[in-house]
């Protein structure tokens, strides 16, 4: 599994800091494993029924947030492999209010996109656990900014966390009833 020291200021936007501070463990290999069985869990407690529901006005369903989850993860971990197979093409930035509704995610089933998500999950793992050392630290273009491999896995680690939190405390998923 990977462990990974955490990333420096100068490696990220700053907008991404509130997803890397929701990560002070290193061992991410291990992290974004149990992840799996965590997301499983909280989307486990919603019904079909349920899972269309939106905490308000224009806000994303339940599924629609797991289908966000599965998209962004994609894309981090594209630029993350990317930039660390040493490319040094700008990688464009990617426009999640567009791609959620453009994902078709409320037409499919909550086993369906989580099913998803446990195999783009899988994938960065397999991805994350076979990076080198030097790796890590290489530097890239992303949406016209520099960040490293080191601060994408972060990310993902972090961003789920984040809307993990999301669902329990503005969609009362995951709460004892």
């Amino acid at each position: 599994m990977a462990v990974i020291a955490k990333p420096a200021a100068g490696e990220f936007l700053s907008y991404y800091a509130h997803y890397i501070d929701l990560v002070p463990e290193s061992d991410l290999g291990k992290v974004l494993q149990q992840q799996i069985d965590a997301t499983r869990a909280i989307f486990g407690t919603v019904d079909e029924a349920k899972a269309g529901y939106r905490y308000a006005p224009g806000k994303w369903s339940v599924r629609e947030v797991l289908g966000h989850l599965t998209d962004a993860e994609r894309v981090f971990t594209y630029r993350l492999m990317c930039i660390a197979r040493g490319d040094v093409t700008p990688l464009p930035g990617f426009d999640e209010q567009a791609y959620v509704p453009a994902s078709g995610a409320d037409r499919r089933t909550l086993a369906g996109l989580l099913n998803e998500f446990v195999a783009v999950r899988s994938a960065t793992i397999a991805l994350v656990d076979g990076l080198s050392a030097e790796a890590w630290t290489r530097r890239g273009n992303a949406n016209g900014h520099e960040i490293t491999p080191r601060a994408l896995a972060y990310i993902v680690t972090g961003h789920e966390r984040h809307h993990l939190e999301t669902l329990r405390t503005r969609y009362g998923v995951g709460m004892r009833e």
